[in-house]
Parts: structure tokens; C-alpha cells; sequence
């Protein structure tokens, strides 16, 4: 009989979980006071799925104040989704440890859930239509650790969607607010009052006394003649009500004088580490990439507040890091800070590799103690890989002797750079002191050939012929035609003579011997100039 409970116990255990697949429950917060309510969302994806989830269960320990049923349709890429909610507002009947038990729609059932319930107390000072309440988790923390402060509106009027909460602004701690606000219904005297909940975590940087600030919320009450009227488009009739919350002190303790100086502070209630390997290291070879990731996650810190790990730097592995990644995740507890770091890792030889341990130190504010939290060394069996042979000796010689050879022919290349480098600069230093233009050796005709060719056109009384026998002569001389016409008298009329000639119709008729006689006018040492410098030992072939 014993074995058949217990193997129908198992069957239960084994097919609820198979059902809640299609039928999944969430509650938006398991802590509570008494006359409080809670949301209960039951989702599923099964788009066959019709009809509404049996609340019966929940007679006896909940009063439902509420149900209302979202359905939703989204469409990715070619894929259609449909999901159906069913939210239902609880009251829970009793105090203590409260169980949501399992609820059926169609064939599915969801999961239970545990909520606690703590006895509230109220004073008739909060029966004012609209009051605000504040208060911290603890009177006192740690510089740096976590302190969540819960700011509560309670309203027993109805009031319009202008309401407004000034911002809580600390100049010596840092302040996140830890979600959206969120709204509920709880009953005090049995009046029954709406309530508006705001959380903040609050991080102090100094040690010493803190004081919360009074945050003040203002909206505008509805007139009770217009409650049942829609919401009017201008401004709100009614009566603006304001509330201020009190100050609240915070006392702040300095970081503990035995904690280590060398490790980062790091005050949370929980500190967890953890590490994954893809693939999975224990059939490693040479030249495979593991992926190891480390990841640290502290309960009441922020993510910004957790340090780095330390890197793996141990001899026959290559190292690839990647960027941190950093996330909150916001609970009732407050913030969960984590901090995930990935580096792929390479054996570059056969053997034992040594993993050494990683040690986080850390003060446990819930046990107010120092604690160590660690990952145990791990040692890494790396084998030889065939395809790459990396570790035999013979390999490894001709490596050696291939990055000999490499290294002479790189060190041969730069000497031979360096060498004319050294010659192309001498060239260019002695280039600096040479003249910038040199006079070139004369080529073609003797000066006194073309002499002898002005005369030929000259005598012949042939004005084209003269012009091109002049021009050649002219170019082996230190001086131009004009230069020298302007210096000599007759050679300047002979050449006008000579360009009329050349551009009238008068050219038959020019006489070339004026112009013969004003060139041999010239002296003989500039007429007779040597483009070589050296005097010419022929005597001259004109005399005068």
C-alpha cells in the first residue's frame, strides 16, 4: 500500500509538470500583508485552448476581487503566436504560509505557488482618505551595501492619473529604483484603500549617519459627483491633495578592519561563482578552443559594483578574452547583481595544464561575517593532436631551424637596406655641392662653319637662307640677336633690313652684304666665341 502511494505520488509529481508547459502560473509578488491583494497570471501559448480557468480551488483560502482575460497575437517572420492571460486579483483569507494551489484550464493544470502573509497593523491616523507610508528593510548597513526603501500611497478615494512622486535624490549614496511601481488593494478598519508601491534600492558611499529625505505625492481626488463620469479632457475638477512622507534615518557602518585591504569590498547577503566549459575539457587536444565562462553573482550589489575575475595566465595556454557582460536582476529581495566572463582558451602543448583556484573575498551582511567563496583548481589532460603534431621533437628541430633561416634572411635584407640607404645619402651630400647647371659640351657645326654659311646667303642676297644661317649661329653664342643688336649699331639696322625683307614683298629685291659686314663689325673674341672655353689656335677665317 505504501509503494502505491508513493508511485502515485511520483506520477503526479511527474506528470504536472508536463501539463503547466501549456499552462504556466506567476504571482507579481509572494509577500504580503494581511488585507493586501495579489495578481495571479495564468498564461498559455495553445492557441486551441479555450474557455476560463476553474477558480473553485481558491475558495477557501483566497476572496477573488477580480478576473480579466488579454489575449495577444504576435507574428515573427511566418510564425503566428497566440497567448492567452488570465489575470485574477486575491485576497488571501489568513496569514502565514499561503499556497495558490493548481488550477485547471482544459486539459492543462499550472503549478503551485507559495505566498507569505504577514499580520499588518494600522492606527486610525491612517484613515485619512490619502496617506503616504515609508520605511527601510534595516535601520542600518554597511557603506556601499544594499538598504531598500519601500514608499507605500494609500488612497480609499478615487483619484485621477495626474498623480505625481517627487525623485529621490542622495548627494553621498547611490539611488535605483528597483522596478515600475505597481498597485494593489489592501484592506485597513475594513475600509478598503488602494495602494500605490514604489521600491528603491539604496546604495551609501560614505559611512555615517544618512538621512532618507520626505518625497511628497500629489494627484487630484475625483468629485464624487463625477465618479461615474468619464475622465474630462481639460483639467481635472476636484480636490488636489498632497502628502509627505517622513524623514527616515539610516545609520552607515564603515567597511570591518579585518577585512583583507587588497580585495574589493563587496558587502552583499549571498555571493555565488560559477564556471561552464564548451566543449567540455576533458578530451582536449593541442590547438583546440575551449570556451570557459565564469560567472559572479551577488545578491544586494549592482552589477556595476562586482570586480573583475582573475585571468587565467598559466603556461601552455593561449588566452582570447572577450567583454564582460554585465545585468540586474530585480527580485524581492532588491538587486542581484552578475557579471559573466567568457575567454576562449588554447593548449600549446601535450601534458598536465594547471588550473588554479578562484577566490573571491566578500563580507556576508546577512551573517554580518567574512566569507570566501571559491572555484577549485582544475587540471587539464591535454593530448596530442594529429593534425597539427605540434609537440614532436622532429617538428619542433624544424621549426627551430626554419625560424633560424627566416630570422638570417630578414637580417641579410636589413643590411642591405641600411647599406643603401648610407649611399644614396653620400650621392645626395655631394650632389649639394656641384654646381646647379653645368655647361654641356657643344655639338654639330664649327662657329666658323656657320660664318661661313651667313656669308654664302648673305652674298647671295637670299633672306630665308640668311635668317636660318643666323638663328644656328646665334644659338652657339653667350648672347642672343638682341642682345647684340642692342649693343652694335649697324648689326641692329642690317637685322631690321633683314626683317623686312622677310615680311614684305620687297624680300627679292634685299641686298645682303650690309648685313655681312655689320657681323664681321663685331669683335672677333665674340664673334668668334668658344663654347668649349678654349682659345681656338686657327687664325681667323675672315680677316678684316
Amino acid at each position: 500500500m505504501n509503494r502505491l502511494c508513493v508511485l502515485l505520488l511520483l506520477l503526479c509529481c511527474w506528470t504536472l509538470p508536463a501539463h503547466a508547459l501549456g499552462l504556466v502560473a506567476s504571482v507579481d509578488r509572494d509577500q504580503l500583508s494581511s488585507g493586501e491583494t495579489v495578481e495571479l497570471t495564468l498564461e498559455s501559448n495553445d492557441a486551441t485552448l479555450f474557455g476560463k480557468p476553474d477558480l473553485t480551488p481558491l475558495d477557501n483560502l483566497f476572496e477573488v476581487r477580480g478576473t480579466r482575460q488579454v489575449n495577444q497575437l504576435t507574428t515573427l517572420s511566418d510564425d503566428n503566436k497566440a497567448t492567452t492571460r488570465w489575470i485574477i486579483t486575491l485576497q488571501p483569507k489568513q496569514t502565514g504560509t499561503v499556497i495558490i494551489p493548481s488550477l485547471q484550464v482544459g486539459d492543462y493544470h499550472s503549478l503551485p505557488i507559495n505566498l507569505t502573509v504577514t499580520q499588518s497593523s494600522a492606527n486610525e491616523a491612517e484613515l485619512a482618505p490619502v496617506f503616504i507610508e515609508a520605511n527601510l528593510e534595516q535601520s542600518s548597513v554597511y557603506v556601499q551595501a544594499q538598504a531598500i526603501l519601500t514608499l507605500r500611497v494609500y488612497h480609499s478615494v478615487a483619484l485621477y492619473d495626474d498623480s505625481n512622486l517627487t525623485p529621490l535624490h542622495l548627494t553621498d549614496a547611490i539611488v535605483e529604483q528597483l522596478g515600475e511601481s505597481r498597485t494593489y488593494e489592501k484592506m485597513i478598519n475594513g475600509v478598503r484603500h488602494g495602494v500605490i508601491e514604489v521600491r528603491y534600492g539604496v546604495y551609501p558611499q560614505h559611512s555615517g549617519e544618512l538621512l532618507i529625505p520626505a518625497l511628497t505625492f500629489s494627484a487630484t481626488q475625483v468629485d464624487s459627483q463625477q465618479a461615474n463620469a468619464p475622465a474630462p479632457l481639460g483639467p481635472k475638477p476636484g480636490k488636489m491633495i498632497h502628502v509627505t512622507s517622513s524623514d527616515i534615518p539610516l545609520t552607515v557602518k564603515p567597511k570591518p578592519e579585518d577585512y583583507p585591504a587588497n580585495a574589493a569590498w563587496l558587502p552583499a547577503r549571498s555571493l555565488s561563482m560559477s564556471e561552464t566549459w564548451n566543449p567540455e575539457p576533458d578530451h582536449c587536444k593541442v590547438g583546440d578552443s575551449l570556451t570557459r565562462t565564469l560567472t559572479l553573482k551577488a545578491e544586494g550589489l549592482s552589477s556595476a559594483q562586482l570586480p573583475a575575475l582573475p585571468a587565467t595566465e598559466v603556461n601552455g595556454l593561449r588566452r582570447y578574452p572577450d567583454l564582460p557582460q554585465l545585468s540586474n536582476q530585480i527580485t524581492e529581495s532588491g538587486l542581484i547583481g552578475s557579471r559573466e566572463e567568457r575567454e576562449a582558451l588554447v593548449p600549446t602543448r601535450v601534458g598536465q595544464v594547471e588550473l588554479p583556484a578562484v577566490e573571491v573575498v566578500w563580507w556576508n551582511t546577512h551573517e554580518d561575517r567574512l566569507e570566501r567563496s571559491y572555484l577549485p583548481a582544475r587540471t587539464l589532460q591535454v593530448a596530442v593532436n594529429p593534425n597539427l603534431a605540434a609537440d614532436s621533437p622532429d617538428n619542433t628541430v624544424a621549426i627551430a631551424l626554419s625560424h633560424d633561416s627566416s630570422l638570417w634572411w630578414w637580417q641579410l635584407s636589413t643590411l642591405l637596406l641600411a647599406c643603401t640607404t648610407l649611399i644614396g645619402f653620400g650621392l645626395w651630400w655631394r650632389a649639394r655641392w656641384q654646381p646647379a647647371i653645368l655647361r654641356a659640351a657643344q655639338t654639330g657645326p664649327s662657329p666658323r662653319t656657320l660664318l661661313d654659311d651667313i656669308k654664302r646667303a648673305c652674298l647671295a642676297n637670299d633672306p630665308q637662307a640668311t635668317r636660318q644661317a643666323l638663328d644656328a649661329w646665334a644659338r652657339q653664342q653667350p648672347e642672343t640677336l638682341a642682345e647684340m643688336a642692342a649693343r652694335f649699331v649697324l648689326l641692329s639696322d642690317a637685322l631690321d633690313g633683314l626683317n623686312g625683307a622677310l615680311y614684305s614683298e620687297t624680300g627679292q629685291y634685299w641686298q645682303g652684304e650690309e648685313l655681312w659686314k655689320a657681323i664681321r663689325s663685331i669683335p672677333a673674341a665674340e664673334r668668334e666665341h668658344d663654347v668649349a672655353g678654349e682659345p681656338s689656335s686657327l687664325p681667323p677665317l675672315y680677316p678684316k
